[in-house]
């Protein structure tokens, strides 16, 4: 698919942004090759999680600011029209995500880095917000996903300041999961994604939901939400293999099921 390239490793699918003269830079074409590769690999039920990277020296320098006439005179719908689509696929897609960074990730491109589950970052990994030194917002979600990462204080600091993050650093204050040298990048996050791939992904995804639902629930709502989501999932057959292993005392065998 132009743009993105996929691959497959056993039951972890491989998605990688492959503009890498433009540092992967995030065009209408892209984010739509995007979308339509995370739906085409969703389809697929030998697949029990993603990867998601870039192709050459980093990860997604944010938006190619030459396709911003793609999204017409009204940016609002321009935008959910051809970028949201995108990151609600990897919000929600139906497999834990890994994101596995590779140089850099700026303005949407770390808004998109954010998207997914959990970060590895290359040691030379970094991350900058960028939108005030041109004297925009934050955008593509970054305002609604750092501070519930990093907390308000620390999103402010790298929002207004536009200092660039890291990846040390990033590990240090909760954004990445993992640091990685360079070169074993993608075998590291592909040691991450087969362990969640080995996982009930049933249970795992009904954890992310409950997690995204307990921002806005009360402590009430949410322990009922999560008895009624109990509820549901206590039926599938990895709960059921897992609870037989538990009482058989084996390593429970899960099928995604």
């Amino acid at each position: 698919m132009a743009g993105v390239k996929q691959a497959r490793d056993g039951a972890v699918g491989i998605l990688t942004l492959d503009e890498p003269a433009s540092l992967n830079a995030m065009t209408p074409d892209l984010l739509g090759a995007l979308a339509a590769a995370i739906g085409e690999m969703a389809q697929d039920e030998g697949i029990r999680a993603l990867i998601l990277t870039g192709a050459g020296r980093g990860f997604c320098s944010g938006q190619n600011l030459k396709a911003s006439e793609a999204l017409g005179e009204d940016l609002a719908a321009g935008v959910m029209r051809l970028y949201w689509p995108a990151f609600k696929a990897l919000r929600e897609c139906r497999v834990p995500v890994v994101v596995a960074v590779n140089g850099v990730a700026a303005g949407g491109g770390f808004s998109l880095a954010m998207a997914g589950d959990m970060i590895v970052a290359a040691r030379s990994a970094s991350f900058i917000q960028v939108f005030s030194r041109i004297a925009l917002v934050p955008d593509l979600g970054s305002t609604w996903l750092l501070p519930r990462l990093i907390g308000r204080q620390r999103a402010l600091e790298l929002m207004l300041l536009n200092e660039p993050l890291t990846a040390e650093r990033a590990q240090e204050i909760g954004l990445v999961r993992q640091v990685v040298d360079d070169a074993k990048l993608m075998d590291e996050a592909l040691i991450l994604a087969r362990r969640l791939a080995e996982g009930p992904t049933r249970a795992l995804v009904a954890t992310r939901l409950l997690v995204e639902e307990s921002e806005h629930a009360t402590y009430e709502a949410q322990f009922r939400r999560e008895i009624e989501l109990q509820a549901v999932v206590r039926k599938s057959a990895d709960a059921i293999e897992g609870r037989n292993a538990f009482v058989e005392k084996r390593k429970a065998t899960f099928t995604g099921r």
